[in-house]
């Protein structure tokens, strides 16, 4: 029987480390996900398509196929005013700042008026390429949905 391959909708288990290129540790642990359903990131999932389980794959994801991607990023308008006067604000200016959730983004400013400021708020690791090491442990058909109740558990339900 052949392997059954990583692909879209398929139930995958993996052991990942995921790391800045020439920094810090992101992520080193055992997770299981639905292939293709936005939960893991864009670039990881087109470099293990195909791949079954006992696969080893490594290498580098582009910062944009990484937390540089449209997904991380959303275009904001901010009044000038919750700016320091004296701040420099131009197009293209970039720098970070402390998020509502208190993580830092990334804030890269596309237009500028005596009023308001319009911007790209972007995940921090936005510029950065991500080191990757994967071992496939397991890929499956999705789980199937549920039975449906039988009718006369319905009308006892109601009663």
């Amino acid at each position: 029987m052949p392997a059954v391959r990583i692909e879209k909708n398929k139930r995958v288990g993996i052991k990942i480390k995921l790391q800045v290129e020439d920094g810090d540790v992101l992520e080193e642990s055992a997770v299981e996900y639905s292939h293709g359903a936005g939960n893991m990131l864009e670039g990881l999932e087109e470099e293990i398509e195909g791949l079954a389980a006992g696969d080893k794959k490594s290498g580098v994801i582009p910062a944009a196929k990484a937390f540089g991607g449209a997904a991380h990023q959303h275009e904001k308008t901010i009044p000038r005013s919750e700016f320091p006067a004296d701040a420099e604000l131009k197009e293209g200016t970039s720098f970070v700042a402390g998020g509502a959730d208190g993580q830092d983004v990334l804030i890269e400013v596309v237009e500028v008026s005596d009023t308001e400021i319009k911007a790209l708020l972007k995940h921090p690791l936005a510029d950065k390429n991500i080191v990757y090491e994967v071992e496939v442990l397991s890929v499956a058909d999705p789980a199937p949905a549920p039975p449906p109740l039988p009718a006369d558990a319905l009308l006892e339900e109601e009663s």
